[in-house]
Order: C-alpha cells, then structure tokens, then sequence
C-alpha cells in the first residue's frame, strides 16, 4: 500500500506541475495573470484546485491512486483539446528538476506519517519559488550578455516600434524599405518582451547588422520602459493607440503613457507619434496621421498619398495607409529616396496571417486570423463587403477587450455576412444576441474547422478568418 501511495503521490505531483506549467507558458510566467486574468477560470477549478481536494479527501485512506488515474486521464483529453500544449524549454524542464527534487526528499521525510497529503503542495511550493530564483539569475547573465553584444555593436541604428494595434507590421514595413540600402535585422514574428528581445539579442542578431529593427509590446507600466533604455533606439515609430489589452491598463491614458516609454531612449533622434496618443509635437518628436490623405482599399492593394506623394502597396486594409506612412517616414530619414520607397512597396508582401489573400479551390481566403484588434477586424469586414458573392466568417471576437467592442464587431459582422461562425464560447453569448439566428454556427473545438468548412462554405465564396484564439482563451 505504501508503494502505490508513493507512486501515486508522484504521478499526481507531476501531473498538477504540467498543468500549472502550461498555463505559466501561456502567460509569460506571470502567475499573477494565471490567477487573475485567466480567461477560463473554471480549468483552475476543475484541473488544479478540485483534483488537490480530492487528493488530499482520498489520500487519507490509501485511495489515492484513484484520483490520480482519474486526473491523468481528464488532463490528456484536456491537452489532446490545446492548440498550444506545453513546450519543455530550459525553464520548464529546470521547474520539473527541482520539482522531482523536493518531492523525493519530502517523501523521504514524511515517510510512514499518516498524512502525507503535504508531500504534494509543498514540492510544488518550492520548485516554483526555486524556479523564479533560477530564472532570475539566469536572466541576469542574458542581460549582461545582451548589454556586451550591443556594446560591440557602436555603429549599428536601432529603430524602436510599438503600437496597439499593428506593430509586427510596421515593423515589416520598415525592414522591407531599408532593405534596399542598408544590412537590415527586425525581431522575428512578434517577439517584443523583453526577455524575447534579450534572446534575439543574443542569440540571432547578426554582427553585421546596420539597422536593428526592435519591436516592443507591453501588458503593464514599465515594460516598454524597459525594453527602450536597454537597446536605446535612435528613431521611433507609435503606431496607433487604442484599447488592446485594456483588461491589464484599465483605462486608455494608462495604455498611452506606457507606449509613450518607448521615447525613453537616451539616444533618440527622431520619433512619429500617431494622433491617436494626443501629444504635442516637439522638436523630434513629430505626430502623423492626418497628413495620409485619399486612402483606397479594395481586394486588390491600397493607394494613398503622404506628403503629396502617392504609394501603391500590393497589400489589404486601409489602416495599413498608417502603418506604411510610419515606415516611409523612417526611410526618409534614412536617407532612402521616394523612388526607392515607391519599388519596394510594389514587391512589399503581406505580414502573414494579416489581411493575406489566398486563393484556393474557387473560393477567395483573407487570412486575418492574427489581428485581434477592432480597428483592423472591421476593416476586414469592410473589405469583405467589397466581394460580390457569399461572404463567410470564421472568428472567436475579440479578447482582452470591453463587451461593447464585440458588441459592435458582431453587428458589423450580422450586416456582412451571409454566415457567422464563431469558435468556441468567449464571445458566445454576444453574438447570439446581435446576429440573426438563421446565419449563426457554433463551432465547439477548431479541430472541427475543416469539417464546417466542407459543410457550410462553397466555390464562389470569400472566407475571413478574423483573429484566432489560441484554446486557452
């Protein structure tokens, strides 16, 4: 009996690690935002805290064994069912080291006692504590790697991005122009903590680089701060500002001052704000966005003018004008002439799942599915709205937002769409409410996507994939 107790005590142990673990990954190992800005609450509930009483109830009879086996099994229908399961990184497999630890010496210890329910809570307790011990010496020595790398770099230019909304593909777009002269290295895909910075620093960042491209995101005061007087850029792009992760900000003013962290660099030479941060202009510091004038979007490219030029961009979504008027404001800058500007816009390609068309099998696809703000989701409809024949969408809402932002996205989408599809049950209910019944469809798992496609769409018709939540939202 006290065998099976042992190997249940540890299977168990393991087992609530990998669902603490998971759930830390998705959230940046930020365990304040495991427990208090978890979108699905309830998996705490029904994963971590009632398997923990449960456990500890039976464990005082030897029954133990019974619950485990019972949490093993619902915790594999539940990672078979993630879209994102865990990835055993460094850190992860350092936490699961010192967890093993700690659970082997507390059974040593406890051995024979009559309760030894402890043997579970308290490994976990302390592999997490040692674990962020760890961790933060560890980040200390990429922090020093990554100032010494910088260090040898003298020469190169560092331009910093951050938006709200669209700040991988500004990011892009100024890459994309610079390429054309300089030796030209942006964060990949849309890497912009910190940490993220540090690792690409270290471990990507070409030596030879000219122009180091930083993008750099936020979910609460400081984080940009951070990142800016670390690589210091020397030019800076504030796309627009609005309400994305306002669940962390609370208020619009607070969203605002933290992008505005970015101009903390001791270096800055040049920075475009747009008029959606309402500041005042400065010396070098310049605000954009009124002077984009005569902007038209169709599904076919975009053409705008900017400081009476006219650009043409093979690319979808008006509010793409903006993005690329801060990038050509950073290559004027640069030195790189309009002609230049104007070529490397027409071989300019979408930022990937970002208002990208695909055309496949008959039917005309606008791959929207990483753009999970209002502003770029409606220009998604509208352009959707350009189509002549039947149009579907295939969305879960959007996330970290207020109630009143979906409420608008879902009448938009009923005054659209012939269909309505929506992906699992965050934004459920809303939707519901405000889109005719007749044209609604549920659709429980996204494992399940490619079935309602054959059954609900056909040759003729324009799919929107517009945001894709990963499960765990």
């Amino acid at each position: 009996m006290v065998i099976i107790d042992i190997f249940s005590n540890i299977a168990f142990l393991l087992a609530i690690g990998y669902y603490f673990m998971t759930n830390m990954q998705w959230y940046s190992y930020r365990l304040e935002r495991v427990v208090f800005h978890h979108t699905k609450p309830i998996w705490h509930l029904v994963y971590f805290i009632a398997p923990l009483l449960a456990y500890f109830i039976l464990n005082r009879f030897h029954l133990s064994i019974v619950v485990t086996l019972i949490y093993i099994a619902m915790l594999y229908i539940w990672k078979k069912g993630l879209d994102k399961p865990l990835v055993f990184t460094g850190r992860v497999k350092r936490f699961f080291g010192a967890l093993i630890f700690f659970n082997l010496f507390i059974l040593m210890v406890s051995f024979g006692a009559k309760h030894a329910s402890f043997a579970v809570i308290i490994p976990l307790f302390l592999a997490y504590l040692i674990s962020l011990m760890m961790e933060k010496i560890l980040f200390q020595g990429f922090v020093k790697r990554a100032k010494k790398r910088l260090d040898s770099m003298p020469d190169m230019i560092v331009v910093g991005v951050t938006a709200s909304y669209g700040k991988t593909s500004i990011k892009n777009y100024i890459a994309h122009i610079l390429s054309a002269k300089y030796r030209v290295y942006a964060t990949p895909r849309s890497v912009n903590t910190f940490g993220g910075v540090l690792k690409d620093i270290n471990e990507d960042l070409p030596s030879n680089t000219q122009i180091y491209i930083v993008e750099m995101g936020a979910r609460g005061r400081g984080d940009i701060r951070e990142i800016s007087e670390f690589v210091n850029p020397h030019y800076v792009v504030v796309g627009k500002i609005g309400t994305a992760h306002i669940e962390y900000f609370k208020t619009l003013e607070s969203i605002r001052d933290t992008k505005m962290e970015i101009l903390s660099s001791d270096r800055l030479k040049e920075a475009w704000v747009h008029t959606s941060a309402n500041v005042k202009p400065e010396k070098n510091i310049h605000i954009f966005g009124d002077d984009i004038k005569d902007i038209k979007a169709t599904l076919n490219g975009l053409d705008f003018k900017l400081d009476n030029q006219e650009y043409h961009a093979n690319i979808l979504g008006s509010f793409n004008a903006m993005n690329l008027a801060g990038a050509i404001k950073v290559a004027i800058a640069l030195d790189i002439d309009i002609e230049t500007i104007k070529k490397q816009l027409n071989s300019l390609k979408p930022t990937p799942h970002r208002l990208q068309r695909v055309d496949a099998g008959g039917k005309v696809i606008i791959d929207d599915s990483f753009n999970g703000n209002i502003d770029g989701m409606l220009e998604g409809f509208n352009l959707a709205s350009t189509y002549n024949g039947r149009k579907v969408v295939i969305t879960p809402g959007l996330v970290e937002v207020d109630r009143e932002s979906n409420i608008k996205v879902a009448k938009r989408a009923n005054e659209i769409f012939d269909l309505v599809i929506i992906t699992g049950e965050l934004n459920y209910s809303i939707f519901k409410e405000n889109i005719d019944s007749s044209k609604l469809v549920k659709l429980e798992s996204k494992d399940k996507m490619q079935e309602a496609l054959i059954e609900h769409t056909k040759r003729g018709d324009l799919i929107l994939f517009a945001n894709d939540a990963p499960t765990f939202i």
